[in-house]
């Protein structure tokens, strides 16, 4: 969650729309308090969806990963379920039960083999996912005797919230460096940072930089060659965000998730392509011994027994409902057709930019339905920066970023194609960037290089 302070020369006071203000009510309200009085639920209403106009247009934030788009009939089963609690599993049964369905469909989706007994839970999203499934490697390393300081291995391209894991738990992180030709985690690299110490290795299924797969079982191999010869065994924790909800329909030869017996625990993000609205997140592990049971809180104080584990408590059942309705809706056959459009209009998209002058591929949507593309070497008097404040005219949210240290003298742009996307709307983007290019040619750029969130 972002934090926020204070906000220098902004007006005080939130003036009322005339119509709105009855006789004697007060035609201010103050900004940063609460007022002394309420007021009409029409007035309060039209203050927050006025201001909420200035927002960008979902549809059109090819920054997120995260679903901006639902049938009806999903949006309708969300409200329904806006008032139940997730974890009160004893007064909301049923939800418990969805909920424990959606799991048991990952663990078979992600191929667990049913004789090591999968387990897992929902959380808020797929950063809760990582923390646990951090957790349960940081428990699993102390209980085999690891003293010392212990490390996670990863990629310097990890999402933040593996950055955030080990500075709130105290552990090291030990960031492998990227390059221009590989930039992401690599099998020689992995196994060049591991020692007794190290808790696990992270391999991304989906990079948040340029939406590039990393090589789960080469990482596996290494690994496996390592404990020969060393004697230290360490395991794999997928974070597959993005690619969780992908792989499994478009890539199902790729070996990445449980049949790769070094890899413990998977998490995915519900709320990116497994196309529910925020915040829903998976993680599962191949058996129960790799989620060790001292992590596991039973109470009893909303009825029954309750086995809990999150960092989270109490949150709505309307994701879980979302994302049981979605498996059942879709099936696999519903997911392949609708994840295969998208990374097709990602391919399409990342063909027709590659063919534009200034630019050059970075990576070309074939892993998940994103992709991220810089200006070519010698393109001057313009950036990434400024395409991207020009594409923000037209209303497209493109977010411009440097790349991960070492190469982070690279600045790319990034985008990333989402349910509801259209083959038509990817025409209209590239006869936006097109005149974009031809404007910021003729007049040269103006953007100033800011921070891009690249969630």
């Amino acid at each position: 969650m972002a934090l926020h302070g204070g906000t220098p020369g902004a007006r005080a006071d939130i003036a009322l729309r005339p119509q709105l203000v009855g006789e004697g009510d007060v035609a201010e309200v103050p900004r940063y308090r609460m007022p002394e009085q309420g007021m009409d639920a029409e007035a309060a209403y039209y203050v927050v969806h006025d201001e909420l106009m200035l927002d960008g247009n979902p549809r059109l934030n090819l920054a997120t990963f995260v679903t901006t788009w639902m049938e009806p009939q999903a949006r309708l089963l969300m409200d329904e379920c806006l008032d139940r609690n997730i974890v009160d599993k004893d007064e909301y049964p049923q939800s418990a039960e969805l909920e424990e369905r959606c799991v048991r469909m990952l663990a078979d989706l992600w191929r667990s083999p049913e004789e090591e007994s999968p387990t897992g839970c929902s959380a808020t999203g797929s950063s809760e996912g990582c923390m646990l499934g951090g957790m349960a490697l940081l428990r699993r390393w102390r209980a085999g005797g690891g003293s010392g300081q212990p490390n996670l291995v990863m990629g310097a391209n990890v999402q933040v919230c593996w950055e955030k894991f080990c500075r709130y738990w105290d552990v090291e992180p030990r960031m492998v460096p990227v390059s221009r030709e590989h930039t992401h985690l690599t099998a020689e690299g992995a196994v060049a940072h591991c020692d007794e110490n190290t808790i696990g290795v992270v391999a991304i299924l989906g990079s948040t930089f340029d939406g590039v797969y990393e090589p789960v079982k080469d990482i596996a191999d290494a690994l496996d060659e390592l404990e020969s010869s060393r004697g230290v065994d360490v395991p794999i924790h997928v974070d597959a965000a993005s690619g969780g909800f992908i792989a499994p329909f478009l890539d199902p030869d790729l070996e990445w998730d449980f049949r790769v017996r070094r890899v413990h625990s998977i998490n995915a993000s519900g709320h990116k392509y497994g196309h529910v609205y925020p915040g829903i997140g998976w993680v599962v592990w191949r058996d129960t011994a790799s989620l060790p049971e001292d992590l596991v809180f039973h109470v009893d104080y909303l009825g029954g027994d309750m086995p809990t584990f999150a960092l989270n408590f109490s949150r709505p059942g309307a994701q879980v409902a979302a994302q049981y309705f979605n498996l059942i809706r879709l099936g696999r056959d519903g997911y392949t057709r609708v994840q295969q459009a998208c990374r097709d209009n990602a391919r399409w998209l990342a063909e027709q930019i590659a063919a534009l002058d200034p630019f050059e591929l970075v990576s070309d949507g074939s892993g998940i339905p994103a992709f991220a593309f810089r200006l070519r070497d010698g393109v001057d008097g313009y950036s990434v920066y400024d395409v991207s404040e020009v594409l923000r005219g037209r209303g497209w949210l493109v977010p411009a970023y440097r790349m991960p240290k070492d190469i982070d003298d690279m600045s790319v742009l990034r985008i990333v194609v989402r349910t509801g996307f259209s083959r038509d709307l990817a025409e209209i983007l590239m006869t936006d960037l097109k005149r974009a290019i031809e404007g910021l040619e003729k007049r040269g750029g103006f953007a100033e290089e800011r921070p891009a969130f690249h969630h």
